[in-house]
């Protein structure tokens, strides 16, 4: 799988993925991947994704069939006691591994705009993934709907709110059971409310 190591440039995964960025129809509606990543800890150098999930949104609307889901095995030894990675390993759900699952990520978002709750993290955190493969960050632009509340609203860099809160605020029923992909199918529905109440394109 890591073969480009040896000094061949490259994987061809990786090449695709960039050259989407220089393929963009402007006329074309904007694709925007509303994503979550479910994580073993909070700090973005020493701990790991478990999850991903996305969904896509065109054109004002959730995109159902446009959908992203993947498990990752845990690479390390460490028994983690933190409830992602509990709920994660209670599931039967199939796994792979770090670097599989990322050729795939790419493979999916290609050069959407990225949306999330409080994204820094989960950004940091696939870009220190893609370090481990010897590859360059993620060229995607970013959208944070806890920002785009803050403008909305008039608010400080400083007052953030939990996705649950956002959901209460905004109307949206949220899932019983917090995933990736049920946290990114939640954002995907306050980001449509806010880029109405914004008036974005």
């Amino acid at each position: 799988m890591l073969d480009w190591l040896t000094g061949k440039g490259d994987p061809d995964f990786w090449k695709k993925y960039s050259e989407t960025f220089d393929k963009t129809d402007a006329n074309a509606p904007i694709r925007y991947v509303v994503f979550d990543c479910e994580k073993t800890g909070q700090d973005w150098k020493e701990d790991q994704i478990t999850s991903i999930g996305c969904i896509g949104v065109v054109s004002d609307s959730i995109q159902v069939g446009d959908f992203y889901e993947v498990f990752i095995q845990n690479q390390t030894e460490e028994n983690h006691q933190n409830e992602a990675v509990e709920k994660l390993f209670k599931v039967n759900v199939d796994t792979i591994i770090e670097s599989e699952a990322l050729p795939k990520f790419l493979d999916y978002i290609k050069n959407a705009t990225l949306v999330g709750h409080s994204t820094n993290l989960d950004i940091e955190m696939l870009n220190q993934a893609l370090k481990k493969m010897n590859l360059g960050k993620l060229k995607n632009e970013v959208i944070d709907i806890n920002v785009m509340h803050q403008r909305f609203k008039n608010l400080s860099e400083d007052q953030h709110h939990t996705l649950d809160q956002l959901c209460d605020i905004y109307k949206v029923k949220k899932n019983s059971r917090s995933t990736a992909s049920g946290n990114a199918y939640s954002s995907a529905l306050v980001f449509l409310k806010l880029r109405r109440k914004l008036k974005m394109k």
